[in-house]
C-alpha cells in the first residue's frame, strides 16, 4: 500500500512499503517486460502515460494487469494465446 509522507503543504509521490519484496520485484520485472514485448500490454501501458501517469506507475498498473491475467488463467486452466488482457 503507499506510505504518505506529507509534511504540510509538502506532498511527495507516494512510495510502496511492505509485503513481501521479492514478489514485488518480480511482478514489477514482468510488468516491464510484458509492457515492452506484449501489444496488448505495451498498449495498456501507453494509454496510462498518455492519460498522465508517470512511467513507473504505468509499469505497476501492467504489473498489477498481468497478475490479474495470470491468475484467471490458472482459474481457468487456459493457455496465454486464449486469456484477454
Amino acid at each position: 500500500a503507499p506510505v504518505a509522507r506529507d509534511s504540510g503543504m509538502r506532498s511527495p509521490p507516494r512510495r510502496i512499503a511492505g509485503g513481501r519484496p521479492v514478489i514485488r520485484s518480480l511482478l514489477y520485472l514482468a510488468g516491464l517486460q510484458a509492457s515492452r514485448r506484449d501489444p496488448a500490454f505495451a498498449a495498456f501501458r501507453a494509454r496510462l502515460e498518455a492519460a498522465g501517469k508517470r512511467p513507473k506507475q504505468a509499469i505497476i498498473a501492467v504489473a498489477r494487469k498481468l497478475l490479474t491475467v495470470l491468475n484467471a488463467m490458472l482459474r481457468d486452466a487456459k493457455d496465454y494465446a486464449t486469456a484477454n488482457p
